[in-house]
């Protein structure tokens, strides 16, 4: 129960704090027109949240960790990679969107593949604090510690969809929505110097 516990806390604690996976996918739940047409978001970043919690526990980790230059590749394609998607949010405007310009099912998943598996940020987290958690189990306790974090992730990615869909009924005008556009793209802007900072 301790491993179990464990997972959910560590989980919780890294998918909390805003980013670019969480802003997509609450963006989604707030301009979709119904909130099952933005189940498309929420479930492929919760399967790649997953993919990775899975890689991280059974090793790969320990890849990463061991190569320099497989680290800065992957923030140096992050750190591009997050100052495009706080561009595209910075200039998005919700106040003046449609129903009719809410992100298909296609669209949706490509996006939500891009947020999740080319965040630097994300993917080092997990390996780094999921997959080195991870090596304190063995066995059941392993598969209970696992078990946790995605759960977490799946709960998490469900309900951001639920909250973006409830600030729609309180924001009809859009305007709550776009001051959280601006500051998110502030802070992805910021994790991108940051990250920037971490290879120089």
């Amino acid at each position: 129960m301790e491993a179990f516990l464990h997972g959910m806390i560590l989980a919780f604690g890294l998918i909390l704090p805003l980013g670019v996976q969480n802003v997509f996918v609450f963006s989604q739940g707030a301009t979709q027109p119904r909130l099952v047409r933005a189940l498309p978001a929420s479930i492929t970043a919760a399967i790649c949240d997953t993919l990775l919690i899975l890689l991280a526990v059974f090793g790969l980790s320990l890849i990463v960790l061991q190569f320099e230059w497989l680290r800065i590749a992957l923030m140096t394609v992050g750190i591009l990679f997050l100052l495009y998607m706080g561009y595209t949010i910075w200039c998005s405007n919700p106040a003046t969107a449609d129903n009719n310009e809410a992100l298909p099912i296609k669209k949706q998943i490509l996006f939500a593949l891009s947020v999740s598996l080319l965040n630097p940020h994300a993917i080092l987290d997990t390996i780094g604090v999921i997959g080195t958690s991870a090596l304190k189990y063995s066995g059941t306790e392993q598969i209970l510690f696992t078990a946790a974090c995605v759960l977490i992730s799946w709960l998490w990615f469900l309900g951001l969809i639920i909250a973006g869909a409830s600030l729609k009924k309180l924001d009809s005008s859009g305007k709550l929505m776009n001051i959280f556009n601006k500051c998110s793209a502030i802070f992805i802007w910021a994790t991108a110097l940051y990250l920037f900072s971490g290879i120089l």
